[in-house]
Order: C-alpha cells, then sequence, then structure tokens
C-alpha cells in the first residue's frame, strides 16, 4: 500500500511504480470518486454522473420528478407479476 501526501491546493503524487503498473502517462487524467470516507482513483472515464444529469434534465424538460417514474415502474412491476405469476 502506497501512503501519499497532500500537498497544497488538493495535489498527490502516484508513485511512479504504480502509475507504470497502471499504464498512467504524464497529463493523464483520472477519475476521482468518493465511497464513504475513502477517495478511489480510477484512469476509467465514469459516464454515471452525466448520464444521471441528462436524465434528470430530460425528467424536468417533461414535468415529471423521479418519485412519478419510480410509481410508474412499481405499477408495471406489479402488472407483470399479476400477469405472469397471477399475482
Amino acid at each position: 500500500m502506497a501512503v501519499v501526501k497532500v500537498w497544497g491546493r488538493g495535489q498527490l503524487t502516484i508513485p511512479a511504480s504504480l502509475r507504470k503498473e497502471l499504464h498512467i502517462e504524464e497529463d493523464a487524467t483520472v477519475s476521482v470518486v468518493r465511497v464513504g470516507e475513502s477517495l478511489i482513483l480510477t484512469t476509467k472515464k465514469l459516464v454515471g454522473d452525466t448520464i444521471a444529469k441528462k436524465a434528470q434534465k430530460e425528467l424536468k424538460k417533461a414535468g415529471l420528478r423521479l418519485e412519478d417514474i419510480l410509481k410508474d415502474l412499481e405499477e408495471q412491476r406489479e402488472r407483470y407479476n399479476r400477469e405472469r405469476y397471477g399475482r
């Protein structure tokens, strides 16, 4: 496990051995994700936030709320179960 120091303006250095193993080149972009009290760095481009923001914008434009979508989903699930399993 590598331990690094956070410098001024929140900068840190990823140890050279890890950069080499993970093929992280100079000027590479990494995503930072908070998971509880931890931070995860990944070289993968994460699109979850982008998709969520687009969905939120479209819902607002359509005059819908997340609660409306979830309620409709639950109703469809119940209908499916009735049709499929007679419940």
